[in-house]
């Protein structure tokens, strides 16, 4: 699980869809990824529009690293409050997923379930399908223009590829101008390594 902050946190590849029945009731939950609000948004419009004769299309999103989304919603869709969009959120938020939407389509099956069986059907749907979801991993990415003489230019490219690090340009003037591309969480690493193989001599700028 990622830590709040971090650049690296495990995200859906694909969208998974399983289906529980609960006393005659069927729960399809449709779990995806999700970037943004509008690409969650537009995840649940499909949904609903998959699904236009359902009961219920309660949902919840959470954008952004699992432990700190920058932003969260969820919604009961007419069932009692907080017995579905809330707990479909905390089984999202509790799962190290980032990125993530979660649908949960109902079809009524005739028998009341009560808030405490309407919670676990929701919350239940859900986790079944986080157990069947396919995950990858989520990197943000910086940019460091890296000015140097040209004989420490092999020094920089050592010590940026040895710390995670990739040079994407190169540009030779009175000096020599790298641009890298490096994950966030390893930007600071690979400025102290290159400002440690130049002895301090490298102007990087972000």
């Amino acid at each position: 699980m990622a830590t709040p902050g971090s650049s690296r946190y495990r995200v859906p590849l694909q969208p998974v869809r399983v289906e529980d029945r609960v006393h005659n009731s069927r729960f399809i939950a449709s779990v995806g990824p999700a970037q943004s609000v509008e690409t969650a948004r537009a995840f649940i419009d499909e949904i609903r529009g998959e699904f236009p004769d359902a009961t219920h299309h309660c949902y919840a999103f959470a954008i952004g690293p699992p432990g700190s989304a920058r932003s969260v919603a969820s919604s009961d869709d007419g069932e009692p409050g907080g017995t579905a969009g809330r707990p479909m959120l905390v089984a999202l938020t509790n799962s190290g997923v980032g990125d993530v939407v979660a649908v949960v389509t109902r079809y009524f099956g005739g028998v009341k379930l009560g808030k405490g069986g309407l919670v676990r059907a929701y919350s239940g749907a859900v986790l079944h399908a986080l157990r069947e979801l396919r995950v990858g991993e989520h990197t943000v990415d910086v940019s460091l223009r890296v000015i140097v003489p040209y004989g420490l230019a092999d020094a920089v490219r050592r010590a940026a590829t040895r710390d995670g690090g990739a040079v994407v340009e190169e540009s030779y003037a009175g000096e020599v101008t790298l641009t890298l591309r490096v994950p966030d969480d390893r930007a600071d690493a690979v400025e102290r390594a290159i400002l440690d193989a130049t002895s301090g001599t490298a102007r990087i700028e972000r």
